[in-house]
């Protein structure tokens, strides 16, 4: 096993592989015994004493004269692994949060199990026949009480500014006298999220999805299939290029549904000789030959 000069030694790795490779040499010594030749087990302990350097064949380190740059060099495993850890702790955080609350479900039933991730996520519920909504006070806390009526319907749910997004709807799909859904200012709220909203055909009437940041038209188009909406909030959707233009398209969509949030005039190019009446309306030139003979103009 032949041990070389700084060449060999600079194309060893560092780190985590010395570490084992320093816990090896005495254990490979034992092993051998007296059946190794007594340059053999020079070259192991030239390993070994190798081994307990930071790198290369350099000098031993020396925490007061080397740098950040060095130490951190030196941590090089332990730092990676300490990135991919924090990249990956939002997106944890985020499944554990919308998680199916499959065990409430089944010892409380649907509705109780809503309104527990409701109010898990700070928003409010309300029971059909009861005019109190249950929320949480300041401290985040709530009351049981809901447990009492496991068996009447959930109405009206308010999730604004929670972290709901596409696998949390699995703990709302299952009711089904929801007339209320309030997702305004939901950050992860987005068009697949939209398209699972078809369960409420039949029940839903006021739907909010003012401030949602991921909603576009494409997610918008899912919503045809709510025949029974009234009442629509779109408004401040910063991913809907022509707000003007999609309001269009939805009330036409939903003839009964009253669309709020989105100008008639938001994104629209202004027509070319347009006239603008006195009450600041833009209206439609009129070509002089088609003006009645006896119309003064202004």
């Amino acid at each position: 096993m032949p041990v070389g000069g700084g060449g060999w030694a600079q194309q060893l790795p560092f780190g985590k592989e010395l570490f084992h490779l320093q816990l090896q040499v005495p254990q490979v010594l034992d092993l051998l015994g007296d059946g190794v030749q007594v340059p053999e087990k020079r070259q192991l302990r030239q390993c070994r004493a190798f081994a307990r350097r930071p790198y290369g064949s350099a000098a031993s380190w020396d925490p007061q004269k080397d740098g950040i740059l060095q130490r951190l060099c030196n941590r090089y495993y332990d730092i990676e692994y300490l990135v991919n850890w924090s990249a990956k702790l939002p997106s944890k955080n985020l499944r554990r949060k919308n998680a199916y609350y499959r065990y409430t479900k089944d010892l409380y039933g649907d509705n109780a199990a809503t309104a527990f991730f409701v109010l898990t996520h700070r928003g409010r519920v309300r029971f059909q026949g009861q005019e109190t909504w249950f929320c949480v006070d300041q401290r985040g806390k709530f009351s049981f009480d809901f447990l009492q009526l496991r068996d009447v319907p959930v109405v009206a749910i308010d999730l604004a500014g929670s972290v709901l997004n596409y696998d949390g709807v699995d703990n709302l799909v299952k009711l089904t006298a929801l007339q209320s859904l309030d997702l305004s200012r939901c950050p992860h709220v987005d068009d697949w999220t939209l398209s699972r909203l078809h369960v409420f055909k039949d029940s839903l009437e006021e739907l909010s999805l003012a401030g949602c940041p991921q909603v576009t038209e494409r997610g918008l188009a899912c919503l045809h299939q709510l025949e029974h909406l009234r009442r629509l909030d779109l408004s401040h959707l910063p991913s809907v290029p022509v707000p003007g233009l999609v309001r269009i398209l939805v009330e036409e969509m939903l003839p009964r549904c009253e669309v709020v949030g989105l100008g008639p005039g938001d994104g629209l190019a202004p027509v070319s000789g347009a006239q603008t009446s006195r009450d600041g309306r833009e209206e439609p030139s009129v070509p002089s030959g088609a003006r009645r003979a006896d119309e003064i103009p202004a």
